[in-house]
């Protein structure tokens, strides 16, 4: 999966970063949890290494980890490599993104994204639960979603609300996010220019070319709302879970 918009766009396509051995990296989440004073170990975009990150978990947690690991993750996950991280995860923070098919293909590059995504959470799900706190509001263990809403894309982001309420749980902790803004291919000039006037023509991904509206953020909420969720990440929220 390669989403056009990805604002890590540097780190996930580019290829930046270092090469670890699942020893390596077990060693830096122990390090962190001895001198960064951290709640959790979030592990980010994990589907592709599932492996290799299970390995350095176990080494961690042989050598002193206590701390929660978080799975942090796109839902395009094999449920044979959510069958490996049983156990070992403590709290799945789930990313659900798009609903239909044309949408995934055309923004993610991945046609069957939402149907590998259903089965994948309600798999987090069925290992995890709901999201639960520590008596000071540190969550502690659970699966968490989160929904970026997208230029145009309200009507899938209330499809994801029903399904998740519907086939998760009523419970289930959702944190409807609004910082979308255009990066990486969206925007970018055409390599082949348009004869045509209309500078959204001119540019690749046009019709997600803006930020998102107070009136398509309140749409999915209020179809959230109407599905039955209640477990929402407003601010203030709890402080210790800033991830």
């Amino acid at each position: 999966m390669r989403c056009i918009f990805c604002q890590n766009y540097d780190i996930s396509h580019q290829r930046n970063g270092t090469d670890l051995s699942p020893e390596e990296l077990g060693d830096w989440y122990v390090k962190l949890q001895e001198v960064g004073n951290v709640h959790n170990i979030n592990i980010v975009t994990p589907e592709h290494v599932v492996p290799q990150v299970a390995l350095s978990i176990l080494h961690a947690k042989d050598h002193g980890l206590t701390v929660p690991i978080v799975y942090n993750t796109s839902s395009f996950d094999s449920l044979a490599s959510l069958q490996l991280m049983d156990g070992l995860v403590d709290i799945y923070l789930a990313d659900f993104k798009v609903w239909k098919p044309s949408t995934s293909k055309r923004l993610l590059k991945a046609d069957d994204y939402a149907a590998t995504a259903k089965e994948s959470i309600k798999a987090m799900h069925d290992q995890v639960g709901d999201l639960c706190f520590t008596g000071d509001g540190i969550a502690k263990k659970g699966l968490l979603i989160r929904h970026l809403v997208m230029p145009g894309k309200e009507d899938e982001g209330a499809e994801i609300m029903k399904f998740l309420a519907t086939e998760v749980s009523t419970d289930c902790f959702v944190n409807i996010m609004e910082q979308y803004h255009p990066d990486a291919h969206v925007g970018k000039p055409k390599r082949a220019k348009a004869d045509t006037k209309d500078e959204n023509q001119q540019v690749r991904y046009a019709e997600i070319n803006r930020a998102v509206s107070n009136q398509e953020i309140s749409f999915i909420r209020r179809a959230a709302e109407d599905a039955g969720l209640w477990r929402f990440n407003d601010p203030p929220g709890h402080d210790g879970f800033a991830i």
